[in-house]
């Protein structure tokens, strides 16, 4: 179970920086980014291509060095093995052996995660089955769809019991049947209190699964608050989710949701908010 005695993440001033080559400058992707998220607290990146969200997900996971500031990750540093092995990371494009069979691959990974051998076999078939790959369990990722592989990159990312877990675009080549999964898998998270990082394009993937956002734009922080406040559109949009919505029902719901005795079981903000905020941003 997550500690609850500090912060899942403690980021201050952090940044990062690329050079092209010897001879060129250093180019800053990352300006200064501060972050604090409780154990248990769920936390949404967006902002346009490029805007630093993957490169800050790296650094989290621990996959590259930054180039400065302070970072703690559940109190401690990826220095420590220990530390590493509570962070789920599933990046943006995952490559895994070819070759392997799902089960053997997750064995595997289980195993490098610090989980004992006795249990990696049991945990791996359980994760395959809350992904909905249990039937492909011999399979070899080679012969895997991207939506599968998708999917095995959430059970990748989840074998271990992670007490922070970092999604980079989770939902991209997940059809019907794997956003569903995905839901479950993240409803299960909360219940068992796991901290998130969930970068997105995907509007419904930040506000369902998402009390905190922040904007990212040219490696800085432009924006953070509850997702209804920061995509907040002044012009009023909004995604509406009605329960006993029916065809003929339509023109009459701009007059009265309750004249048609209708149940509103959602409200978030429609995807030309984040259009509009990108606009504002660019000014």
């Amino acid at each position: 179970m997550p500690s609850h005695t500090t912060l899942a993440i403690e980021a201050r001033g952090l940044r990062q920086a690329y050079r092209a080559g010897w001879l060129w400058r250093p180019r800053e992707v990352l300006r200064g980014i501060d972050i604090r998220l409780a154990p248990g607290a769920r936390l949404g990146l967006v902002g346009p291509n490029g805007s630093g969200k993957s490169t800050l997900l790296r650094l989290l996971a621990g996959v590259e060095r930054k180039s400065g500031g302070e970072l703690l990750i559940l109190g401690g540093t990826h220095a420590d093995p220990r530390i590493r092995c509570r962070v789920g990371f599933l990046p943006e494009d995952s490559t895994f052996p070819r070759e392997l069979r799902a089960l053997e691959a997750l064995r595997l990974l289980a195993a490098l995660r610090g989980v004992g051998r006795s249990q990696a076999a049991d945990r791996a078939r359980e994760v395959l089955r809350a992904v909905g790959l249990e039937a492909s369990e011999r399979t070899a990722l080679g012969r895997f769809s991207r939506g599968m592989l998708r999917r095995f990159g959430l059970a990748q990312a989840l074998v271990h019991g992670p007490e922070l877990l970092l999604l980079d675009e989770p939902t991209a080549g997940l059809d019907a049947l794997g956003l569903g999964v995905f839901d479950e898998l993240l409803a299960r998270c909360r219940e068992q209190r796991t901290s998130l990082v969930i970068a997105s394009h995907m509007l419904s993937d930040l506000t369902a699964h998402c009390e905190q956002l922040i904007v990212l734009h040219d490696g800085h922080a432009a924006a953070s608050g509850a997702p209804a406040q920061v995509l907040d559109d002044e012009r009023g949009l909004a995604l509406l989710e009605v329960e006993g919505l029916r065809e003929p029902a339509i023109p009459a719901l701009e007059r009265a949701l309750q004249a048609q005795q209708l149940r509103l079981l959602s409200r978030s903000p429609a995807p030309e908010a984040l259009r509009a905020l990108y606009r504002r941003l660019s000014r």
